[in-house]
């Protein structure tokens, strides 16, 4: 599984870069406080690191959450097992 997200993540890495190398035009963008002028590669490559950056941080943030949840409930069934069970004494 491992590498399968490897490999997906190289090839939508790889169809940036042709995206980017067939489109050299400079276009006007306008964001939210001002407006610049950009190659549209330039603009492509930064909103496709920008875009995976944001969702590697949701998703690990979210993985962490389930994992501390996990830890968690882990110790509760841990204690909860450890005073329901009678302690046998050896004679």
């Amino acid at each position: 599984m491992k590498i399968i997200k490897t490999i997906l993540v190289i090839a939508l890495f790889l169809v940036a870069l042709a995206l980017g190398a067939q489109n050299q035009e400079v276009v006007s963008f306008n964001y939210l406080l001002a407006q610049g002028e950009f190659h549209l590669s330039t603009l492509l490559g930064v909103v496709f690191v920008a875009g995976f950056a944001l969702a590697w941080l949701i998703v690990g943030s979210m993985q962490l959450k389930s994992q501390l949840t996990i830890r968690r409930l882990n110790r509760k069934l841990k204690k909860s097992t450890a005073n329901q069970l009678p302690v046998e004494s050896k004679a």
